[in-house]
């Protein structure tokens, strides 16, 4: 795995100002529930610098695969993760990426609708009014739909169902979103006849024993591979993306995650700018004009991963 400043130019970030931030981190831990202070203070001077601007691609097709409990570290380069080491290795890998908070109910509820809700555990069953990317995305004649795997039927309201866990499954808490978006993973399709009928964004939540909560890295890896290696081999000669992400660390650090984006237009190369939840939440909109919604209007959208 490569190492070291991004191939592409940063967004917003010089180098000296990248390795500072870099230094600034490895000295704090996790402390609880947050992103270190250091990257929330580069986070913010992002969205607040005069180089946000670029041009961004307008996908066909987005699909953001959460994963669980699993530290940068745990992932990239290690021997239990090939595949999704060859897709870092593919597409673009953020060494500063970090999760928002513990446990995973928020960090889920932030990477969907910009804040945490006040969710500080995983408790359920819960009911929030939006904004999310769920009404965001609707609202401009876009489509959006959430597929998990072990839910026992569309629209399923109930907090468990064997590896199934609501908690996982943000979209369930927005009683404004129909039920329609709420699917189980046997309707993601199977082949590239089917994933030009994909919505525009889409999030894929694995169960509990192949998302790597219950389960090994080494499952995890294997059940990415068998499941959505067609779509990202697909998604790079058809204007699409997937998006790899995590919800948290292990408590280990300093709730740094690994972040992967591959597919069209994108430069591979490993990239040391500061992300967060937010951020990747803010892109998203970003990528199809739409208005940032909480938190992650004080995020700038990545610009620098991009091929023009």
């Amino acid at each position: 795995m490569r190492q070291g400043l991004p191939t592409g130019r940063l967004a917003t970030l010089g180098a000296a100002a990248v390795v500072a931030v870099q230094l600034l981190v490895s000295g704090c831990s996790s402390g609880g529930s947050t992103v270190p202070s250091a990257v929330q203070s580069a986070l913010t001077a992002q969205s607040s610098g005069a180089a946000t601007g670029g041009a961004l691609p307008r996908p066909a097709h987005v699909v953001v695969v959460v994963e669980e409990n699993h530290s940068y570290g745990d992932i990239i380069g290690s021997a239990d993760a090939p595949y999704l080491n060859s897709l870092a290795a593919a597409g673009a890998s953020f060494t500063a990426s970090y999760a928002v908070a513990h446990p995973s109910e928020p960090n889920y509820l932030a990477l969907f609708s910009g804040w945490t809700q006040g969710v500080t555990d995983d408790s359920c069953p819960h009911s929030f009014p939006g904004p999310t990317l769920g009404s965001e995305l609707p609202a401009a004649k876009l489509t959006f739909a959430g597929y998990s795997e072990s839910m026992p039927s569309p629209g399923y309201a109930g907090c468990t169902a064997g590896d199934y866990a609501r908690k996982h499954n943000p979209w369930a808490n927005f009683p404004a979103l129909p039920a329609s978006v709420n699917r189980t993973w046997s309707a993601f399709p199977a082949d590239a006849a089917g994933f030009a009928s994909l919505p525009t964004l889409s999030f894929v939540v694995p169960n509990l024993q192949h998302d790597m909560h219950d389960g090994s890295v080494r499952e995890g890896d294997d059940w990415l591979h068998a499941h959505l290696s067609a779509y990202a081999a697909w998604a790079q000669a058809h204007n699409s993306l997937l998006v790899v992400t995590w919800d948290e660390d292990d408590n280990s650090a300093s709730n740094q995650i690994p972040t992967i984006v591959l597919g069209a237009g994108v430069r591979p190369g490993t990239y040391a700018e500061p992300l967060d939840h937010y951020r990747v939440l803010r892109t998203l909109l970003a990528l199809y004009g739409l208005p940032p919604i909480g938190e992650s209007a004080n995020r700038a959208p990545v610009t620098d991963i991009w091929q023009h």
